[in-house]
């Protein structure tokens, strides 16, 4: 009668669901003090940031739209994500995602779970979602405290794009969303690294290196003058390749590449780690999974990832080269520059001139005539041209351009004083230094399709 009991007892005995997993993983998370700090860090860390630089009279200029914090409170968001891409959304996956897994191995509590959950499949899924979870609610903190921080310092006011068009403060929410909605791609890229070298090195700090260290080697590479095809195929392009949002009209074939991309390395990075998982030995307490198996299940799979992402990018694009040649600098320059012009002469109370009647045209040269027009460098020399209704005389104005490798540039004002140098002018934001003067563009990179 007793083994009859105990008999049923065992089958009627369910197996813990995935949501249940899930529950209590996530307060396994949210428990520890280093997740709570990080929680708290980035729900009020941004605000803090973008008041900051507010009350301050120097900005960020090195930074994308850092130029325009005191004018518009969108543009705080926009800064932070800059940084946030750079910085702490790879931090961020690292101390979440490359822990989740590590943390049972430091612990020596497999055996418990197992018993407790009697899946691997079930615990992974669980352990995944869990992780995501936080990293989602870490991101959302980023995001609504920028935007506060830089609504309450600048206002709802219109936001300059990155060819000088100006974008309605309901335009401008929603594209500053849609820029943090794409670089979630990248950041569930790097999750899934953090939970691939989670599980491949187990106790070993490797695994909670892994995403940062990714993340430091990308940015390295966009640095470098690599041809566009390698560029737009590593899963980091998404982090940058938001500008295009803020030009009219809006570039979203490197943006769609760059987040396609960066999802199918989530993907396959969590297929990996889950192939790992379900095959690890858990009756051997020794057995973390690290070792030639990681190399072989991990880095392999994953190089082989790039080369034949770097194929299908350069087949279907028809990228060569760097990407930036001297129509493409010309061209950005001359329309950011009567965007610019119109908002200038509207600041000096000047007669109204829109932008079909400036017709501004770009002349520019790099280093030299011996030098060919064409790649990175901060050795670009422009003359902008540009026609005003009832003026029979051209004019012109000369900037210095420094072209980064991802196709953004800052257009340095070189004279006539009276057009691009500095003087202050007024703005219902307060007093700000003349528009033409500097001001950051972005160089599409794939070619394009109007020719």
């Amino acid at each position: 009668m007793t083994a009859l009991a105990a008999g049923e007892r065992v089958s009627r005995t369910r197996p813990v669901s995935v949501a249940r997993g899930y529950r209590f993983e996530l307060v396994k998370l949210v428990s520890q003090w280093r997740i709570r700090l990080l929680v708290l860090a980035c729900w009020v860390a941004p605000a803090v940031f973008v008041v900051g630089v507010g009350e301050q009279g120097t900005l960020p200029v090195d930074t994308l739209f850092g130029r325009w914090m005191h004018a518009t409170g969108w543009a705080g968001p926009l800064v932070t994500l800059g940084f946030a891409g750079t910085w702490a959304l790879p931090l961020l996956t690292s101390l979440v995602a490359g822990d989740v897994f590590a943390s049972e191995d430091r612990l020596g509590t497999w055996r418990h779970l197992l018993v407790a959950v009697r899946s691997p499949r079930r615990i992974f899924a669980a352990k995944a979602l869990a992780g995501v979870t936080v990293l989602l609610l870490l991101v959302a903190g980023l995001v609504c405290s920028s935007s506060a921080g830089g609504l309450v310092t600048a206002g709802n006011r219109p936001l300059v794009g990155l060819d000088g068009h100006l974008l309605a403060p309901g335009d401008a929410a929603v594209k500053v969303l849609l820029a943090w909605g794409c670089a979630l791609a990248p950041t569930l890229a790097l999750a899934g690294l953090g939970l691939l070298g989670s599980v491949a090195w187990g106790r070993s700090p490797m695994g909670l290196l892994l995403p940062a260290f990714a993340a430091l080697v990308m940015q390295l590479a966009q640095m470098m003058p690599l041809p566009v095809a390698v560029r737009l195929a590593l899963p980091g392009y998404a982090f940058i390749a938001w500008n295009g949002l803020f030009t009219s009209p809006v570039q979203l074939t490197p943006l769609l590449i760059g987040v396609v991309v960066a999802l199918v390395w989530a993907v396959t990075a969590t297929t990996l780690a889950f192939v790992l998982f379900v095959r690890r030995d858990f009756t051997h307490p020794a057995d973390d999974a690290s070792g030639r198996r990681a190399v072989a299940a991990g880095v392999l799979p994953l190089a082989g990832l790039v080369a034949v992402t770097v194929a299908v990018v350069a087949a279907t694009t028809s990228a060569s080269g760097s990407g930036i040649d001297r129509d493409k600098v010309q061209r950005a320059l001359a329309t950011e520059f009567a965007h610019l012009y119109r908002l200038q002469t509207e600041q000096l109370h000047r007669p109204a001139v829109t932008e079909a009647q400036v017709r501004a045209t770009a002349t520019c040269d790099k280093g030299s005539v011996r030098v060919a027009a064409e790649g990175p460098g901060n050795d670009w020399r422009c003359v902008v041209s540009w026609h005003l209704p009832g003026v029979e005389a051209t004019g012109s104005a000369v900037y210095q351009l420094d072209v980064t490798s991802d196709g953004r540039f800052v257009a340095d004002g070189d004279g006539p004083k009276e057009v691009n140098g500095y003087f202050l002018v007024r703005t219902p934001a307060g007093d700000a230094p003349n528009p033409l003067w500097q001001f950051d563009g972005n160089v599409v990179l794939l070619p394009d399709p109007k020719g």
